[in-house]
């Protein structure tokens, strides 16, 4: 009976290890995912003039998931309540990192950029684009050196937490 205890205990920390392996390696790959919704979003705004609506429903329809679900909640969230573009802004960021592997200064990278969006003249908000896209870009890259240093490193020390624990405690 201890063993199976064992060997589940081990599965357990084992898994967390992997899950934040998974983590480190999906962080990356989010933040293109948002840098390139961010460039459709620019072109739509500054080439084709569409409504914040019409560019965030094109946008949910190029951008592979989670980025999509987040572009698709402010579409629907906009078209029922159109009273307060912040306050839906922030509710779809929150839900948005809940279900991406994007870290708190990403976050506060989108609360910021949600703050000034669609409160300027086409100028002025290209460069607030450019200059959210500079902040991601910072970002990416301490995502991959993360992703390098510590991706390997989590699930061998899952499997190794749960060994020393279950032999700790025989």
């Amino acid at each position: 009976m201890k063993w199976i205890g064992a060997l589940l205990f081990i599965s357990t920390t084992t898994w967390a290890g992997f899950e934040w392996s998974k983590r480190l390696v999906n962080r990356p790959k989010h933040i293109r995912q948002l840098k390139n919704a961010l460039q459709i979003l620019e072109a739509e705004i500054l080439y084709s003039q569409a409504p914040l609506i019409d560019a965030f429903e094109l946008i949910s329809k190029q951008i592979p998931k989670p980025t999509k679900y987040f572009f698709q909640m402010l579409t629907s969230d906009l078209n029922k309540n159109k009273t307060d573009f912040l306050e839906i802004w922030e509710k779809g960021v929150a839900t948005y990192m809940k279900q991406s592997s994007l870290g708190p200064n990403e976050t506060e990278i989108l609360y910021q950029f949600g703050r000034t969006l669609g409160q300027h003249d086409f100028t002025q908000q290209q460069k607030q684009i450019v200059l959210t896209l500079n902040h991601l870009d910072r970002e990416l890259q301490e995502a991959k050196a993360s992703e390098a240093r510590y991706a390997k490193m989590a699930k061998s020390l899952g499997f190794l937490c749960g060994l020393f624990i279950v032999l700790l405690l025989m």
